[in-house]
């Protein structure tokens, strides 16, 4: 994969932690495979969507849905998640035991690095797939959660279930 400049400028170095994180996030086939999904669907522009499940011992993805990304003037390298559907899904899981727990999205003809853009919009808690599609095939996922403070990310293992 060809990896464009600006993904080794500063500014995007700035980004990452060098610590990796002792967590894992885990998702099931199915979440794995709706993530990929939505990647290849609406490349070459981006995907996003919501990770559905539990953080104990890491993140515990059972289901990943996407939603639609709103930027239209730069969907092919930003996404802008819908408000609706994140409030409609979170409705949906109230009293249920299950949550959002993270944002997934991709990355068209890129690697699976966060940006200063994703680091801007990233909470908390909050874990973060990033899907490298390269000519419209997934290339691969990394998974990314903030830092202590809240100033770079810091990657986490993948785990899948068969």
């Amino acid at each position: 994969m060809h990896e464009p400049e600006r993904f080794k400028s500063p500014e995007y170095l700035a980004v990452l932690d060098e610590a990796t994180s002792s967590a894992a996030c885990h998702f099931s086939a199915s979440a794995l495979n709706a993530m990929n999904e939505a990647a290849e669907k609406s490349y070459p522009l981006e995907a996003c969507g919501l990770l559905i499940g539990t953080i104990n011992n890491g993140w515990q993805v059972d289901e990943a849905r996407q939603i639609e990304n709103l930027n239209r003037e730069r969907a092919a390298d930003r996404f802008q998640l819908d408000p609706a559907g994140y409030q409609s899904v979170d409705r949906e899981l109230r009293g249920t035991g299950r949550e959002i727990i993270g944002v997934f999205h991709s990355h068209p003809d890129c690697p699976a690095k966060p940006s200063p853009t994703d680091l801007e919009s990233a909470w908390e808690g909050f874990a973060y797939p990033i899907i490298s599609i390269c000519n419209g095939e997934v290339d691969n996922i990394l998974c990314w959660t903030l830092n202590k403070n809240g100033n770079r990310f810091k990657s986490l293992s993948v785990k899948h279930s068969q």
